[in-house]
């Protein structure tokens, strides 16, 4: 098992990346931008996590199998791709049920990024034939880059693993960079192993608060230099596992490009999120009439956080369903809530996007 000991430069990192994530927890996009934002990085990480396995799709071409009717035949590369985005969709349903790391929901992933698959090629791999040697090979060379532990010992080095994760009081974004490792090292799999290991290591991240809202894809960070990515896995160790790679000297060579990676990753969601942000307001806003505008000033001023039409209606001298009409419009884009009780809307109240930004949407009223 990798141990990690946190130097200065480690911790560096770690502030810096934690500093991201205040910044964007603290920035509210609307329900339907974060949505879009979140799709579209999917789509990327599909596209990046393949890339570096050698998937030859261009990124165009990845986003339209991803889009294509799924009754449809796909060839290999195609089915990658959508299986990788069926992984992702399926871990968001897993993040919102809290649900903890465990060996079953490392090999449902693998399975699902498999799918379609030979079936020798889901689930744990087992022995070899006489005289042939389980290893990643060079594609050039054809010698063994890497040769995994015995099968025989995959099952108890999950067990492990798992145990480190469901035990340990590292922080997570170390917790991330050992997941991501050991499943690589430990190669449990006769195929699918660095996309599942980037998978489990992103849901570790998310499962913590470090997933960033879905923005952005930290794939694609590997993806940009695939020797650096594979020579900081590797560590300049021997081939054979047993030599060196079930318990490196200098783990803090991955740790740190994988922090350096997850911290540039974060930079660029802020980046994302406050421009998104302010743009949001704009084009939210450009939607609404006159008079809706005024009703989301007059709430925002008066702190109406939740309200009923015929409320507001009193206040503002207008008929209850003038209220319900404007605040109709409000919903639409993002900027009050309906509160249903027995498939009625009962009430209204302002969205999180709308409380979090609502000096800047005062201010940006005011203006208009």
């Amino acid at each position: 098992m990798i141990k990690v000991t946190l130097d200065n430069a480690i911790l560096k990192r770690v502030s810096a990346i934690d500093q991201n994530k205040f910044t964007v927890n603290e920035t509210k996009l609307s329900v339907s931008t974060a949505n879009k934002l979140r799709k579209n990085s999917k789509k990327k990480s599909s596209y990046a996590s393949n890339k570096i396995e050698g998937n030859p799709l261009t990124e165009a071409q990845a986003d339209a199998v991803i889009e294509a009717d799924p009754h449809k035949h796909f060839i290999k590369p195609e089915q990658e791709i959508r299986n990788y985005y069926l992984a992702l969709d399926y871990l968001d349903k897993q993040i919102k049920k809290k649900v903890p790391i465990s060996k079953e929901l490392i090999l449902k992933v693998q399975a699902l990024v498999e799918k379609g698959a030979a079936k020798e090629k889901i689930g744990l791999r087992g022995p070899m034939p006489p005289g042939y040697l389980f290893a990643v090979y060079d594609s050039e060379t054809g010698n063994p880059d890497y040769i995994p532990p015995e099968y025989t010992d995959v099952p108890l080095l999950l067990d492990e693993l798992v145990e480190y994760v469901n035990t340990t009081d590292d922080h997570p974004l170390i917790i991330a960079a050992v997941v991501h490792y050991q499943i690589v090292t430990i190669h449990p799999f006769e195929d699918g192993n660095g996309r599942t290991a980037r998978l489990m290591s992103g849901y570790i991240l998310e499962l913590n608060g470090y997933g960033f809202n879905g923005i952005g894809s930290l794939d694609e960070y590997y993806a940009y230099n695939i020797d650096e990515y594979y020579n900081s896995l590797q560590m300049g160790l021997p081939a054979l596992y047993y030599s060196g790679r079930d318990n490196p000297p200098h783990p803090e060579i991955w740790v740190g490009y994988f922090l350096r990676m997850v911290e540039l990753y974060s930079n660029k969601v802020c980046e994302i999120s406050q421009s998104f942000n302010t743009d949001n307001i704009y084009e939210g806003l450009s939607h609404l009439n006159l008079k809706e505008k005024s009703l989301l000033a007059f709430l925002i001023e008066n702190h109406y956080y939740e309200f009923t039409p015929i409320e507001i209606s009193k206040k503002v001298a207008v008929t209850n369903k003038t209220i319900i009409n404007r605040c109709t419009a409000l919903a639409a884009n993002g900027y009050v809530v309906p509160v249903i009780v027995k498939e009625r809307i009962r009430s209204y109240k302002l969205s999180d996007f709308t409380i979090a930004n609502k000096d800047n949407i005062s201010q940006i009223l005011k203006d208009i």
